[in-house]
C-alpha cells in the first residue's frame, strides 16, 4: 500500500539506476538532511544517490504510478 499525505497525495519512490537505491518520500533521507515526508521536488536538483555518488537526481528512475503523475 502506498503511503498518502493530508492532502490525500500518494507517496512516491524512485530508484538510483546505477546502484538500486531508492529514495522513497515516506521515509526521506534523513542522513542526508531529509526528514521523512520530503519530496522528490524538494530535493535539489545536485542530490547525488546517498549510496553510489554517482547518480544525481536527474537520472533517477519513477518507480511508481504516483511518482509519475507528480
Amino acid at each position: 500500500m502506498v503511503p498518502i499525505t493530508e492532502n490525500n497525495t500518494p507517496m512516491a519512490q524512485y530508484q538510483c539506476p546505477d546502484c538500486g537505491y531508492i529514495y522513497d518520500e515516506a521515509h526521506g533521507c534523513p542522513r542526508e538532511g531529509f526528514a521523512a515526508g520530503t519530496r522528490w521536488a524538494s530535493l535539489p536538483d545536485d542530490f547525488p544517490c546517498p549510496e553510489c555518488f554517482v547518480r544525481e537526481k536527474p537520472d533517477f528512475l519513477p518507480l511508481s504510478d504516483a511518482a509519475l503523475r507528480a
